[in-house]
């Protein structure tokens, strides 16, 4: 394997927008599966609204649209510049 292609790798393991998709959406699961069962004391308290729900899947649809924009325009690391040559006393 290449040193271009790993910096490539390492670049897009570490692209904020892939960690911050991929918590956006854990958290949604988590607060959509609350929302799903969520009692009537939590539904009374939110007047009737399953806010729970509705925000888990809202974390969730900005979570893969975080990941579809790091898929569809990802991130390339800078070119070093050319070694030059030691010439120089």
């Amino acid at each position: 394997m290449s040193e271009e292609t790993t910096r490539k790798r390492a670049a897009r393991r570490f692209d904020i927008r892939r960690i911050i998709g991929g918590l956006f959406a854990v958290y949604g699961v988590i607060l959509t599966i609350t929302g799903l069962l969520d009692g009537q004391a939590e539904l009374a308290k939110a007047e009737g609204v399953r806010i729970n729900l509705w925000t888990g899947l809202s974390m969730i649809a900005v979570g893969i649209a975080f990941i579809a924009w790091e898929h569809l325009r990802p991130y390339t690391p800078p070119q070093p510049p050319p070694e030059e040559p030691e010439d120089r006393p």
